[in-house]
Formats: structure tokens, C-alpha cells, sequence
């Protein structure tokens, strides 16, 4: 049974950098292709596309920031309070990741549409970033309560 708790520990120390790179990589993913199709349709305002696009890479900071937070020796006593946070955390992280780029995207589409809701189009995402803060300050405030071993 230890050395199960001992898995799950590690994998709860790697999760939020893992599970938020993979939101990363999906959301980005879908706000460049969004990027892309605008650049086709429109004469300027192209680094704002792209700037946009890149808006959900913040997320596997945040996860890198939470692994390193959770790192400590890994034993039978922290090793579920260490999955717990750092599952839970990417998730968190990796899902509004992936909402976010698809927020992005909206934003791209519309504002190719209309330059002059720009600023206003990439709101939504800006509150899902908030989200993100949100799992990434409560990882960390948690993570404090579990013993260094």
C-alpha cells in the first residue's frame, strides 16, 4: 500500500506542470489557428492576433510554479495530500488553458470582423485567466499544510 501512495505522490508532484502544459498546448493551439485564418482575411493588426493566441501559455507556469511548490521527499504521509492538490490543480489549470483558447479564438474571429471590439472581445479570457489565478494562489496556500517529511 505504501508504495501505491508513494506513485500517486509523484504523480500529484508532476500533474500540474504536465496537466497544464497539455492545456497549454491545446488552447494555444486553437487561438493560432484562429490567428492564422484572421491573418488570411485581414490587411494589419497581426502581432495582436498572435499575442492573443499565446494568452493560454501562462497556464503551465502556473503548474510549474505549483510542482515546484509541491516538491519535497515524498512519503506515505504526504503522498495523497500531494495528489490531491496537484491533480486537482492541473486540471483546473489544464481546462482553463483549453476554455481559454477557444476564447481567444472567438475574440480573433470577431475582431477580425470589427477592429474596434479588439480590447473588449479578449474580456472572456481574461476572466478564465482569473480562474486559473484563482487554482494556482489556492494550490499554493494549500500546499503549505503539507509536512516537508
Amino acid at each position: 500500500m505504501a508504495e501505491l501512495l508513494i506513485i500517486l505522490g509523484w504523480i500529484g508532484l508532476y500533474a500540474p506542470m504536465a496537466l497544464g502544459a497539455i492545456g497549454s498546448i491545446i488552447g494555444c493551439a486553437v487561438a493560432g489557428q484562429a490567428a492564422i485564418g484572421a491573418m488570411l482575411d485581414t490587411e494589419s493588426g497581426y502581432g495582436r492576433y498572435i499575442g492573443v493566441s499565446a494568452m493560454p501559455s501562462s497556464q503551465v507556469i502556473y503548474g510549474i510554479v505549483v510542482m515546484f511548490t509541491l516538491n519535497r521527499p515524498i512519503s506515505a504521509d504526504v503522498a495523497p495530500g500531494i495528489f490531491a492538490i496537484g491533480v486537482l490543480a492541473g486540471l483546473a489549470l489544464m481546462y482553463s488553458a483549453i476554455y481559454q483558447g477557444q476564447c481567444c479564438a472567438s475574440a480573433i474571429h470577431a475582431s477580425k470582423a470589427k477592429p474596434e471590439i479588439f480590447g473588449l472581445s479578449i474580456a472572456p479570457a481574461a476572466i478564465v485567466e482569473g480562474f486559473a489565478v484563482f487554482a494556482f494562489i489556492f494550490a499554493l496556500v494549500i500546499s503549505g499544510g503539507i509536512a516537508q517529511s
